[in-house]
């Protein structure tokens, strides 16, 4: 059996499903974090943003991105940046994977299979 994980997304997410289906599939024990359910604090965004970049993190395609007023898109930074994922979870992109206190930002099988190698 492989080291439980947790896998940070929201339930609804296509991208999380397929995610979830692959662990699933390779008998991969993990805990799903639902960002909308359980929320994140700031210290939990911080971590992720050192490891992973903010600029990674937050997903400029999205419709959440896109509803923000210019004013916050012009001047996005660390700090507004957290507070942004804070108050809108859905800009974060998906998923965000812990294992062995690493994180992995996004979701294909390959990256995954080498992941759990």
């Amino acid at each position: 059996m492989v080291d439980a994980v947790t896998l940070f997304g929201i339930a609804n997410c296509d991208t999380i499903k397929k995610a979830k289906e692959w662990l699933n599939d390779h008998k991969v024990e993990f805990n799903f974090h639902d960002y909308r359910k359980h929320g994140l604090d700031r210290e939990q965004l911080q971590s992720m943003a050192a490891a992973l970049g903010w600029e990674a993190m937050l997903n400029r395609r999205g419709t959440t991105w896109r509803a923000l007023p210019n004013t916050v898109k012009d001047r996005i930074d660390l700090e507004s940046a957290i507070s942004v994922m804070l108050d809108n979870p859905a800009i974060i992109k998906r998923p965000i994977l812990a294992k062995d206190d690493r994180l992995h930002l996004g979701f294909s099988a390959a990256q995954y299979q080498e992941i759990f190698s």
